[in-house]
């Protein structure tokens, strides 16, 4: 759980200040009149749109947006790998070497801090270190409260429960999970949504391609439960954190590359038919330029997909 959440929860304190100014104009320009408030909403779109172009756009699930794929890119680099497997390979290293819960709690927090302490000596954004520590102090909690290690792994069980729930009913109501935040990512909307969603679900290879990438993540999301689920009530804590670790970013690297092979045709067709949105999304980030302050430099999801 501790690297699904890491990038999807990072936050620049700085953008998020910036962005909460932007909602009080925001208002002010509703309260002024419609012309106004319209301006305000497209500046919001802008900002959201912007935040899809940023940088870290690539990462998780977002990169499936991407041109050019990497997988690097979309797993965050050799730092976002390190800062994804190293709370679980502390946690199950210090456990199998000492069986002694208490001291494996505390290192494995001494190891997130110091992972905080290195963004802060190096300048760099804190708030994904700081959603990472949140989650595994969660599943550390759990653990010690429990006063059993297996629990560390517990909140991930669950939140890849909720993927598989939430992918599944995506593509019960023909509206496939993957394929919506793609989209969102690519041309997000406030307004307009039914027209927005009619448009990339009438085009039946994209369309396909969604309903298949998006299977392809309910079965990662199965495969995780049903191989680590039996070791976790058999009491096998080695082998179900060694598990853990290979079928997080690992796994993730491999689905997410299958994936964009999936969806890069259609999903570049797409584009290549539809321009327009393209050209009102670069139009509209021009007028705006000042949004590259008030929004999340990371945008993927994928942290929560990363693994537990």
């Amino acid at each position: 759980m501790p690297d699904e959440e890491d990038e999807f929860n990072a936050v620049n304190s700085s953008q998020a200040d910036a962005l909460s100014h932007m909602h009080s104009d925001e208002n002010a320009a509703a309260a002024a009149g419609p012309d106004t408030s319209q301006s305000a909403e497209n500046i919001l779109q802008s900002a959201l749109r912007t935040a899809a172009k940023s940088r870290h756009a690539g990462m998780g699930i977002a990169s499936l947006n991407a041109e050019e794929f990497s997988i690097m890119d979309a797993i965050g680099g050799i730092r976002g790998v390190i800062e994804s497997l190293l709370p679980g390979l502390i946690f199950i290293v210090a456990f199998v070497a000492t069986k002694n819960l208490g001291f494996t709690v505390g290192i494995a927090i001494l190891g997130a801090l110091i992972q905080l302490l290195a963004r802060i000596v190096q300048r760099q954004s804190v708030m994904g270190a700081l959603s990472g520590m949140l989650a595994v102090g969660l599943c550390l909690v759990w653990a010690w409260l429990t006063k059993d290690p297996r629990n560390y792994y517990l909140p991930g069980f669950i939140t890849n429960a909720v993927w598989i729930v939430v992918l599944l009913v995506s593509m019960l109501l023909k509206v496939p999970g993957i394929g919506l935040f793609i989209e969102f990512i690519r041309h997000p909307v406030l307004s307009g949504f039914a027209t927005w969603l009619h448009d990339w679900r009438k085009d039946v290879p994209l369309f396909r391609a969604y309903m298949k990438v998006t299977g392809l993540w309910i079965a990662l999301f199965a495969a995780r439960l049903l191989v680590q689920l039996p070791m976790y009530l058999t009491n096998h804590v080695a082998w179900l954190g060694t598990a853990r670790l290979v079928m997080g970013v690992p796994l993730f690297a491999v689905i997410i590359w299958v994936s964009w092979l999936l969806v890069a045709d259609p999903l570049h067709r797409h584009m290549h038919l539809h321009p327009e949105a393209d050209k009102e999304r670069t139009s509209t980030i021009a007028k705006h330029k000042f949004v590259l302050n008030v929004m999340p430099t990371r945008v993927g999801a994928s942290a929560i997909l990363m693994d537990e």
